[in-house]
């Protein structure tokens, strides 16, 4: 660190705290040249996280959007808002993670779907009707067979029925 009265890059750490708040460090510095102290402080720079709509508008990312779908989702549901709230803290650590300053809101969407399918079944086919906006009533089935299976068609009582009026023949 360069001393700030006669530029001399030769100057040594003193003293070092955390603020009130936590989110830096507080460092008292004495220039070796000069022999004046000057303070700085150390924190995390963060980058804005874009997130990209469907229709290509661009918005920060906010969390509390997030965990508000999910609370919809899991409204009335045996889900502990704790449970909500590590679900969102879990892909706010994703995206931060990637280190890409824009997401897809698709992107995000799929990760709420993915957790909450392993959460809540019902709050999943929630946040899935209204995240896809199933538009009829065959959507909304198909995604349920996608969760549990296709239900058993009916074809083996036919076939049954079929052999037994042979039988009867």
């Amino acid at each position: 660190m360069k001393c700030p009265y006669c530029d001399s890059p030769d100057t040594k750490v003193i003293d070092s705290r955390p603020t009130e708040e936590g989110h830096a460090i507080r460092r008292r510095r004495g220039c070796d040249k000069c022999n004046r102290r000057f303070t700085t402080y150390e924190k995390v720079e963060e980058t804005i996280l874009m997130v990209v709509k469907k229709d290509g508008r661009r918005e920060a990312f906010d969390r509390s959007k997030i965990l508000n779908g999910i609370i919809k989702a899991c409204e009335k549901r045996p889900v502990s808002i704790a449970q909500m709230e590590a679900v969102a803290d879990e892909i706010e650590r994703n995206i931060s993670n990637s280190m890409e300053k824009e997401v897809e809101s698709y992107d995000i969407g799929e990760m709420i779907m993915c957790r909450l399918k392993n959460l809540d079944e019902v709050a999943y086919v929630r946040f899935a009707s209204v995240y896809r906006q199933f538009t009829d009533v065959s959507t909304f089935v198909r995604e349920i067979e996608k969760l549990i299976g296709p239900a058993p068609s009916s074809q083996p009582q036919e076939k049954e029925s079929s052999r037994k009026n042979k039988k009867k023949k």
